[in-house]
């Protein structure tokens, strides 16, 4: 029998003997039902990332793990979770306005050397590498404790990702796919081109007249897609010892704000629409695991409304940082783009 944690223990979760981690399971399936095609990531040079077992499965790559962070973090722009976090927006270019939540790096993202945050966010990621404290962080972006960050082009401060999740499809069979585009109209006929310039031009992918839509073009053996003839699953993990390595002046409680926040960001329903063609539901209930640290699991009943309670509880007791508009600066921009050498 699985019981729902309370706040107590959920808190105890950041204790020295505590659990390792967290494990979240979800089986999917296609909207259109098991067994039907579902279309990967496609990657430059490979196509779809399609790994084989020794057996020979082989399983594919249906959403990586930045992906799924790129997915995840942006739900806490709207409410209730946005009251979690504080919300930083970048304004650029003719009133367009970005997220700090949609900074593929987070924290260390270049466009917040762009701005008057750059000053802010180097002073935090230098007290986490001199002293361990990611306090200052998570007062101007917490998520990236959650989802991880990289300043690699300033203090090479590494954040690990707390959050995990990656979706996979097992024993997969690719398939592939064929078009023909088909003109409007006859444009030779036209006499917008000869007859002989469309025999020579037609059917070839790369030439002028295809390129604009003039001549027929067959389109065959492009990726179909893949079947799942196993399980499609999306796997969560919660890395409860990296959030206890979370320092500061008040580290129980900016451990326990930091884990409220992974906790909703792990068990918050998703919207399957990954890309075109790809379109997952879930094919059953979450499953939660506690994994102790001798490997014992133990099944909870976590649910996501009690992580967000949990979240705001945690997040009253620490103090969500400031929320704030800052704007694109051109000149720091340019500066922070010359090569080192002309900076000096």
């Amino acid at each position: 029998m699985t019981t729902t944690p309370s706040h107590e223990d959920i808190a105890h979760w950041i204790a020295k003997d505590g659990p390792v981690a967290l494990h979240i399971r979800e089986m999917l399936e296609p909207v259109e039902g098991p067994g039907m095609p579902i279309f990967p990531a496609t990657y430059a040079n490979i196509g779809y990332n399609i790994d084989t077992l020794s057996d020979g499965t082989k399983i594919a790559s249906i959403d990586s793990v930045g992906s799924q962070a790129n997915r995840i973090e942006p739900l806490f722009k709207d409410a209730p979770l946005a009251s979690l976090v504080p919300q930083i927006d970048i304004t650029y270019g003719n009133d367009k306005t970005l997220s700090i939540l949609e900074a593929g790096h987070r924290l260390g993202d270049a466009v917040i050397r762009c701005t008057e945050l750059a000053s802010e966010a180097h002073q935090a990621f230098i007290a986490l590498l001199d002293r361990g404290d990611a306090t200052l962080i998570a007062r101007l972006a917490p998520t990236s404790l959650v989802f991880g960050a990289w300043d690699s082009r300033d203090t090479q401060a590494k954040l690990p990702r707390i959050v995990q999740s990656v979706i996979r499809a097992w024993d997969v069979e690719p398939l592939t796919r064929s078009a023909q585009y088909t003109p409007a109209l006859d444009y030779s006929a036209l006499e917008v081109f000869s007859e002989a310039e469309r025999e020579k031009q037609e059917g070839k992918a790369g030439s002028q007249l295809a390129e604009r839509g003039y001549v027929h073009v067959p389109s065959t053996g492009q990726h179909g897609g893949v079947i799942a003839r196993g399980v499609i699953r999306r796997d969560v993990t919660v890395n409860l010892v990296a959030l206890r390595r979370l320092q500061g002046e008040e580290s129980e409680l900016l451990q326990r704000y930091v884990l409220g926040l992974a906790l909703v960001a792990a068990t918050a329903p998703q919207d399957g629409f990954l890309r075109a063609g790809c379109q997952l539901v879930p094919a059953g209930p979450l499953t939660v695991q506690r994994v102790a640290r001798d490997g014992t699991r133990t099944d909870i009943a976590l649910d996501h409304a009690t992580a967000l309670s949990y979240a705001q509880k945690a997040a009253s007791a620490f103090g969500v940082g400031a929320s704030r508009t800052v704007a694109f600066d051109k000149t720091r921009a340019k500066d922070d783009a010359r090569p080192a050498q002309k900076k000096a």
